[in-house]
């Protein structure tokens, strides 16, 4: 079946980075788009960036703009999400999306 599972996460101070990562299996990874949420206690998911099965299109919200980055390595079944400039309100618990499919989630924890 479908399996997502992320890593990556922690506690960074603000102006810190982090590499988020979701290994992918069950599933031909290739020829399916993927996409990043992220959830804040008491807020509704909110979409982060979104990318195509072949990584050449991408999508980000405008939180995200100029400071994370979408990517992915087929050959791996992996995707990522590079988080710079990274701010207080940036602390979320961060889940891996495809379609219908979710990952359980990593924390991620900016200090002010």
């Amino acid at each position: 079946q479908v399996q997502l599972v992320e890593s990556g996460g922690g506690l960074v101070q603000a102006g810190g980075s982090l590499r988020l990562s979701c290994a992918a299996s069950g599933f031909t990874f290739s020829t399916y788009s993927m996409a990043w949420f992220r959830q804040a206690p008491g807020k509704e998911r909110e979409r982060i960036a979104d990318i195509s099965s072949s990584g050449v299109n991408t999508y980000s919200a405008d939180s995200a703009k100029g400071r994370f980055t979408i990517s992915r390595d087929n050959a791996k079944n992996t995707v990522y999400l590079q988080m710079n400039s990274l701010k207080p309100e940036d602390t979320a618990v961060y889940y891996c999306n495809r379609g219908s499919a979710w990952g359980q989630g990593t924390q991620v924890t900016v200090s002010s």
